[in-house]
């Protein structure tokens, strides 16, 4: 018998599985991937037909807590995407909850330009 994932992080990974069964980036209209650690959050726009990173944005670039850098980890994916010609993006949360950094990631996000 098999047994089913208790922590955090693995059950977190089955969400992101279970999400990315159904999402998927095109060139027309990107994956927009979260990932949050303990101290950074970063984000990439993803072309999965390709298999190609477009534009990335990490946290050690900015200075604050953990939900001020996810707004402006969320700005400059923004301005990083604009500037390769992405307005519309698929958001994958990455199996988080849609609360606190993501929450602040995606509305930043949107406020930057990005539609999804």
């Amino acid at each position: 018998m098999s047994k089913l994932p208790t922590t955090r992080d693995a059950l977190r990974i089955r969400r992101h599985k279970r999400v990315r069964a159904a999402v998927s980036g095109t060139d027309a209209r990107p994956r927009l991937a979260i990932f949050k650690s303990n101290r950074f959050v970063s984000a990439q726009l993803i072309d999965d037909t390709k298999g190609a990173t477009l534009a990335s944005a990490h946290g050690r670039e900015f200075k604050g807590t953990l939900t001020a850098q996810a707004e402006a980890v969320g700005k400059e994916i923004a301005k990083r995407a604009s500037a390769k010609g992405v307005t519309k993006v698929v958001f994958d949360r990455g199996g988080y909850a849609y609360a606190a950094q993501v929450k602040a990631f995606a509305d930043a996000a949107r406020a930057g330009g990005l539609q999804f």
